[in-house]
């Protein structure tokens, strides 16, 4: 016998939420007992921190798999990263330590003007369903989507920057930590971030016609 089951879910990040000034810390389906506020806060970009010591994957490994094998490494450096106030830690390449892999659990995307960028998936990253997703999404808008090397730097200087992940869907990054510097990018509404995933959970919800036939019927 084979069983599919499907569950609507929360906001993949957990929120942080001060209540006689003890922290809390809640999960997606706890945030509707705590009313509308806490539901403005699940909405609050992403914080990222840089990680150069810990490794996701290494190249010729299983990063490209979804195996639990790719999940244990990062929580030494996740639970550092969230203990800091960041809501994820962004990984870099094992060899050069200068190139972005992903974050966490979820794919990296940066916006420059019309040029969007990620990261090929060489093996070291899951090529995720959503992330292919929104590259086709976003081509059709009339992007150019470019899947090769991003380094730090270049990320440093990108007009947007967003995650996505079949848990995460398409998540905005407010901000990047790196070598203690914080840089901001762009989030809210009237981003590309926000139109593509408004588009794709249009697609999946059926607002929007879809016209790339990934919507089935199911009798």
């Amino acid at each position: 016998m084979f069983l599919t089951y499907a569950s609507p879910v929360g906001n993949y990040f957990k929120v942080l939420l001060y209540l006689n000034d003890k922290q809390l810390i809640l999960t997606s389906n706890e945030i509707e007992l705590y009313g509308l506020l806490i539901k403005q806060q699940d909405k609050t970009p992403l914080s990222l921190y840089v990680e150069e010591e810990e490794v996701r994957a290494f190249s010729g490994g299983v990063g490209g798999v979804k195996s639990v094998s790719n999940y244990g490494p990062v929580l030494k450096a996740l639970v550092r990263a969230k203990s800091l106030g960041f809501s994820d830690v962004l990984y870099l390449d094992s060899v050069n330590k200068k190139y972005l892999e992903e974050v966490s659990a979820a794919n990296i995307f940066t916006l420059k003007g019309n040029v969007i960028s990620t990261p090929p998936t060489s093996g070291t990253i899951l090529p995720g369903i959503t992330r292919k997703s929104i590259i086709e999404i976003a081509r059709g808008l009339g992007f150019q989507v470019d899947e090769r090397s991003i380094s730090v730097h270049e990320l440093t200087e990108a007009d947007e920057v967003f995650c996505t992940g079949t848990a995460v869907g398409v998540a905005a990054v407010g901000s990047v930590t790196y070598r203690g510097t914080r840089f901001e990018f762009k989030v809210g509404e009237n981003t590309v971030c926000q139109a593509l995933g408004s588009t794709l959970v249009g697609i999946q919800t059926g607002l929007i016609e879809d016209k790339k036939e990934w919507i089935i019927n199911i009798h």
